[in-house]
Protein backbone atom coordinates (compact mmCIF):
# COMPACT_ATOMS: atom_id res chain seq x y z
CA UNK A 1 0.00 0.00 0.00
CA UNK A 2 1.20 3.39 -0.80
CA UNK A 3 2.51 5.92 1.63
CA UNK A 4 2.56 8.88 -0.17
CA UNK A 5 -0.34 11.23 -0.96
CA UNK A 6 -0.27 10.78 -4.99
CA UNK A 7 0.97 7.51 -5.02
CA UNK A 8 -2.76 6.74 -3.24
CA UNK A 9 -4.44 8.70 -5.68
CA UNK A 10 -2.85 6.93 -8.76
CA UNK A 11 -3.95 3.20 -7.63
CA UNK A 12 -7.47 4.74 -7.03
CA UNK A 13 -7.75 6.48 -11.02
CA UNK A 14 -6.03 3.26 -11.87
CA UNK A 15 -9.01 1.34 -10.18
CA UNK A 16 -11.72 2.99 -11.71
CA UNK A 17 -9.83 3.24 -15.26
CA UNK A 18 -9.68 -0.68 -14.91
CA UNK A 19 -12.85 -0.82 -13.97
CA UNK A 20 -14.19 1.28 -16.80
CA UNK A 21 -12.33 -0.41 -19.50
CA UNK A 22 -13.55 -3.73 -18.30
CA UNK A 23 -16.97 -2.84 -18.69
CA UNK A 24 -16.50 -1.64 -22.59
CA UNK A 25 -14.80 -4.65 -23.13
CA UNK A 26 -17.39 -6.77 -22.10
CA UNK A 27 -20.28 -5.21 -23.55
CA UNK A 28 -17.97 -4.87 -26.70
CA UNK A 29 -17.27 -9.26 -26.84
CA UNK A 30 -21.26 -9.52 -25.83
CA UNK A 31 -22.51 -7.62 -28.80
CA UNK A 32 -19.79 -9.19 -30.85
CA UNK A 33 -20.98 -12.48 -29.92
CA UNK A 34 -24.27 -11.69 -30.86
CA UNK A 35 -23.51 -10.65 -34.20
CA UNK A 36 -21.83 -13.90 -34.62
CA UNK A 37 -24.65 -16.02 -33.41
CA UNK A 38 -27.07 -14.01 -35.70
CA UNK A 39 -24.64 -15.34 -38.56
CA UNK A 40 -24.77 -18.62 -37.33
CA UNK A 41 -28.78 -18.85 -37.57
CA UNK A 42 -28.24 -16.60 -40.78
CA UNK A 43 -30.49 -13.69 -39.54
CA UNK A 44 -27.39 -11.16 -39.76
CA UNK A 45 -28.59 -7.71 -40.93
CA UNK A 46 -26.69 -4.98 -42.45
CA UNK A 47 -28.04 -2.75 -40.08
CA UNK A 48 -26.67 -5.46 -37.10
CA UNK A 49 -23.29 -5.33 -38.73
CA UNK A 50 -23.60 -1.36 -38.78
CA UNK A 51 -24.08 -1.37 -35.07
CA UNK A 52 -21.63 -3.98 -34.04
CA UNK A 53 -19.23 -1.56 -35.60
CA UNK A 54 -19.97 1.23 -33.95
CA UNK A 55 -20.13 -0.32 -30.62
CA UNK A 56 -16.25 -1.80 -31.62
CA UNK A 57 -14.96 2.02 -32.72
CA UNK A 58 -16.19 3.79 -29.72
CA UNK A 59 -14.02 1.05 -27.81
CA UNK A 60 -11.22 1.82 -29.74
CA UNK A 61 -11.75 5.21 -29.62
CA UNK A 62 -11.72 5.21 -25.97
CA UNK A 63 -8.84 3.14 -26.04
CA UNK A 64 -9.61 0.08 -24.68
CA UNK A 65 -9.04 -1.43 -27.93
CA UNK A 66 -6.24 -0.66 -30.30
CA UNK A 67 -7.54 1.39 -33.84
CA UNK A 68 -6.12 -1.72 -35.61
CA UNK A 69 -7.88 -4.71 -33.74
CA UNK A 70 -11.06 -2.77 -34.21
CA UNK A 71 -10.30 -2.51 -37.69
CA UNK A 72 -9.62 -6.20 -37.63
CA UNK A 73 -12.76 -7.22 -36.17
CA UNK A 74 -15.03 -4.91 -38.30
CA UNK A 75 -13.39 -6.66 -41.54
CA UNK A 76 -14.04 -10.22 -39.96
CA UNK A 77 -17.72 -9.72 -39.11
CA UNK A 78 -18.34 -7.87 -42.62
CA UNK A 79 -16.54 -11.13 -44.42
CA UNK A 80 -18.82 -13.56 -42.01
CA UNK A 81 -22.18 -11.52 -43.22
CA UNK A 82 -21.05 -11.44 -46.93
CA UNK A 83 -20.37 -15.48 -46.71
CA UNK A 84 -23.89 -15.77 -44.86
Amino acid sequence: MPNIKSAIKRVSVTEHKTLRNKMVRSSTKTTVKKFDAAVAEKTASAEMLSATASVVDKAAAKGVISKNAANRQKARMARELAKA
